[in-house]
């Protein structure tokens, strides 16, 4: 399942494959919150998940995160994983700051319990997982402008690649 943020009928889909434990994309999210603040009815952004092994705690929040969804905060929840994830990734038992998060949202704390232990949001995890997989995806962030893998090694470059498709040149038919 996708998660979409900003116009749903966007002309410039971003996908990002992420994880949430991950620092490089955490500090993606104040450049994505800007591109959807100024580009409101232009861009969308696909979230997918791609928890990394090594992140133990990763695959947990993406479900967290998923429980959270089936409530209607699947975003809101994100945003406080990632504002709060050096705590949360450091926790001996990072479950307890996720039920901290969902109380703060107003959850019901059974229902989100009851979905944190749901093999169909486990199984929507790992189905994001292959689909990254499949599409060559190894590391997080991965984005995907329009459908094409974006490369770039700086954020002026990121930026420059969505304002290039915001603002695709002219060209003119001579008749």
């Amino acid at each position: 399942m996708k998660h979409v943020k900003g116009n749903p009928e966007a002309v410039v889909i971003l996908e990002e494959f992420s994880d949430f434990q991950c620092p490089a994309c955490k500090a993606f999210q104040p450049i994505l919150v800007q591109l959807l603040d100024e580009f409101p009815d232009e861009v969308a952004l696909h979230y997918r998940h791609f928890p990394l092994p090594f992140h133990t705690a990763a695959e947990p929040a993406a479900r967290a995160a998923e429980a959270a969804g089936q409530q209607g905060q699947f975003f809101a929840f994100h945003d406080l994983l990632f504002e709060n994830q050096e705590a949360w990734s450091r926790s001996p038992n990072p479950m307890l700051n996720f039920s901290q998060y969902a109380e703060e949202l107003g959850l019901d704390m059974a229902l989100f319990r009851q979905h944190m232990r749901s093999s169909v949001l486990r199984d929507q995890v790992r189905d994001d997982m292959r689909v990254g997989r499949e599409r060559g995806v190894s590391g997080t962030p991965t984005f995907f402008l329009n459908g094409q893998r974006m490369s770039f090694s700086t954020y002026e470059e990121f930026y420059d690649q969505i304002m290039a498709a915001l603002n695709p040149p002219v060209t003119f038919e001579l008749q």
